[in-house]
């Protein structure tokens, strides 16, 4: 399975894959709108961890063996049979946070927006090719591959 790698000696912490992934996640998909114009504002689901001189950016890693979704306790947490991509089915979850309290990466956060709700990385699932943060990362930090390509 694919996966979103980090390079943190590329990376430099300018977060603009957190634009581009909340953007990627917005009801309109346009910057500005989602920025200015929608009530309920994109939330990035990949955190940039900034302490100088190194950054990287942290999103999910859709383990194998995903203690988030063992956590869940609606069933909401479910890991896709074909894609292997760990999801958060948003109706179905209660916001109880065992899932961010279990995950090893911290790549998992509250959305306080709206529904308060877990979020977490899908891999911009919408989108065939690469996710947006991959897609968009102006020093080629983050990579999109198979393990050990």
């Amino acid at each position: 399975m694919k996966r979103v790698y980090a390079n943190e000696t590329y990376c430099v912490g300018c977060k603009l894959c957190e634009i581009h992934c909340a953007v990627a996640h917005s009801e309109s998909k346009d910057i500005i709108k989602a920025y200015k114009k929608e009530k309920i504002k994109p939330m990035p689901r990949i955190v940039v961890e900034d302490d100088m001189p190194i950054s990287f950016a942290l999103q999910c890693r859709h383990c194998e063996d995903a203690p988030c979704i063992k956590a869940c306790i609606t069933g909401a947490m479910q890991k896709g049979e074909q894609t292997g991509i760990v999801t958060n089915e948003e109706n179905r979850c209660v916001g109880c946070w065992t899932c961010i309290l279990v995950c090893p990466f911290g790549a998992i956060v509250r959305n306080e927006q709206g529904k308060k709700v877990a979020a977490k990385c899908d891999l911009c699932a919408e989108i065939e090719d690469t996710p947006a943060c991959v897609k968009n990362c102006p020093n080629e930090a983050l990579k999109y591959e198979e393990e050990g390509e």
